[in-house]
């Protein structure tokens, strides 16, 4: 019996050895070595401060910036524990709605959004991008198209007291082609951009 078992536990102990303890030590020494910024979580910086993730989108939305995707993520509704409560952005809880098209709270909370943005945005004068007005999986994507970029130029271009050529240009220097030429759509990420915006044409302090 001892003789049949104690190959069995020594070969656990070395599985566990080498796929709980050396493989992940070994996979991290490496992320770190090699993709630093990635390892740690894509962080970005201003001032000396921490102010996101490159791959965590933000909800701004003051009209001098350019706004993300929305956001269907939740939190525990804190008056009850079994509940949910809306909270955007909450990168603490990745996820989406689940609702199907046919859903009627969906169908009326897209047609709010629908009339918020073009609202935000009466200048536009072109379609409507529907990832404006559409979340994403994760509810925290951090890019929009370029289109959607390109939407929101008027009303930031207005707000910040800054022609739109110039505006246009920043929003396609930020643009990101496909991966590898083939792989994806073209996005912006937001935080990015917003942050070339504060650069190029800073906020007044009013």
């Amino acid at each position: 019996m001892i003789k049949q078992l104690a190959p069995s536990l020594l070969l656990t102990v070395a599985i566990i050895l080498l796929c709980g303890l050396a493989y992940p030590l070994a996979m991290t020494g490496a992320a770190n070595a090699l993709f630093p910024f990635q390892a740690h979580g894509s962080l970005i910086e201003k001032d000396g401060k921490v102010i996101g993730s490159a791959q965590i989108a933000q909800g701004f939305t003051k009209p001098e910036y350019f706004h993300p995707r929305p956001s269907a993520t939740t939190d525990t509704d804190p008056s009850d524990p079994t509940k949910t409560v809306p909270a955007p952005y909450n990168a603490a809880n990745s996820g989406g709605s689940n609702a199907g098209p046919t859903s009627r709270s969906y169908i009326e909370s897209t047609q709010a959004l629908v009339d918020q943005v073009k609202a935000e945005n009466p200048h536009a004068g072109v379609a409507l991008p529907v990832d404006l007005v559409t979340a994403s999986g994760s509810g925290l994507d951090p890019h929009i198209s370029p289109a959607a970029a390109e939407y929101q130029v008027p009303r930031v271009a207005a707000a910040r007291k800054i022609a739109e050529t110039e505006l246009r240009k920043l929003v396609a220097d930020h643009s990101e082609g496909r991966r590898f030429g083939v792989l994806g759509e073209p996005t912006v990420n937001v935080l990015a951009l917003n942050l070339a915006l504060d650069q190029r044409w800073p906020v007044k302090a009013k």
